[in-house]
């Protein structure tokens, strides 16, 4: 009987943990849904936004050719030809039960980190989340890389507030010089069950192509047959531009590894809330099978004591 009370405590116990687990991936999927609004939304205003600076970027270039002249670039176009500072912010999240989502990021930083050693580079990690300021602090220990956690800067905040405060601060460092080179690693959000972990630039900005096809490449300065017109002239209002792609790059980070912190915590509380549910499937049919050989030994005994008399 004493394996049936241990059994039944068991089964009690697991049922408990699935509540909780059950609960957690009903939360998690609740603020997933938030904040995968915010992601969609932003998407269509984000690509429209680049392609606008993208546009007035191609447009001063073709300028410089043609007229054999050449523009000061805004501050945030400015990139140097050899950068030696660099500044890595990584995002993760403050708790875990979340699978293997802040491991995953800490490695991505991990591989950023080492890079840069090996080019000689200097590197301050700025961490937003205790997760991956504690493994990353574990795996650099005896480096000289500078490694701060700066999330308590930003506890509180909505996520709109959280990217102009960011890129305030970042601006603020960038024009005093403090680094050459700003990246971020964080969890880009795909779908509900995927993900990918990446190291953008997001300081100088890089106007690039190379997502553009061809087709949308020669439609870029038109809409539809007729061409774009420019009131201020192209570099001011490129220099207007750049500030609020700025802002929006970080907002885009910051939703997307929201998103997927809680996407991949409610798949983890999915699959732990299954994984009790089979366990208390398992102990149960043991528990009635020991039930039932106590039972069956019981009345062996009786009907033996019976025929003894």
């Amino acid at each position: 009987m004493a394996g049936l009370k241990e059994l039944r405590t068991r089964i009690d116990a697991i049922k408990s943990t699935q509540k909780i687990t059950s609960a957690m991936k009903m939360v998690a999927a609740s603020r997933l849904r938030r904040v995968q609004i915010l992601v969609d939304k932003n998407f269509g205003y984000s690509e429209n936004l680049r392609k606008s600076a993208l546009r007035v970027m191609m447009e001063i270039e073709n300028e410089e050719e043609t007229k054999g002249v050449q523009f000061m670039r805004p501050l945030l176009l400015q990139q140097k030809k050899n950068p030696t500072r660099y500044t890595l912010c990584v995002i993760s999240s403050d708790r875990g039960l979340c699978g293997a989502y802040n491991s995953n990021i800490a490695k991505r930083a991990a591989q950023r980190i080492r890079e840069l050693q090996k080019a000689g580079k200097e590197i301050t990690v700025a961490c937003i989340g205790k997760k991956a300021y504690d493994i990353l602090r574990r795996y650099f220990s005896d480096s000289n890389i500078i490694l701060n956690r700066v999330d308590n800067n930003y506890r509180g905040l909505t996520y709109a507030d959280m990217a102009h405060k960011l890129s305030d601060e970042i601006l603020k460092q960038f024009i005093a010089g403090e680094f050459d080179v700003c990246e971020f690693v964080y969890a880009d959000f795909k779908t509900a069950i995927s993900r990918t972990y990446e190291c953008e630039q997001v300081c100088p900005l890089e106007l690039n192509t190379e997502h553009l096809n061809d087709e949308q490449l020669q439609l870029i300065n038109r809409s539809g047959n007729a061409f774009y017109e420019y009131l201020p002239d192209k570099l001011t209002l490129l220099t207007e531009i750049l500030p609020i792609l700025f802002n929006d790059n970080l907002f885009k980070i910051v939703v997307n590894s929201a998103a997927s912190e809680h996407s991949a915590r409610m798949t983890s509380m999915d699959s732990a809330t299954r994984n009790a549910k089979k366990m208390i499937s398992e102990l149960t049919l043991k528990y009635n099978s020991l039930r039932q050989s106590a039972i069956t030994t019981e009345l062996i005994e009786i009907i033996a004591g019976a025929e003894a008399i």
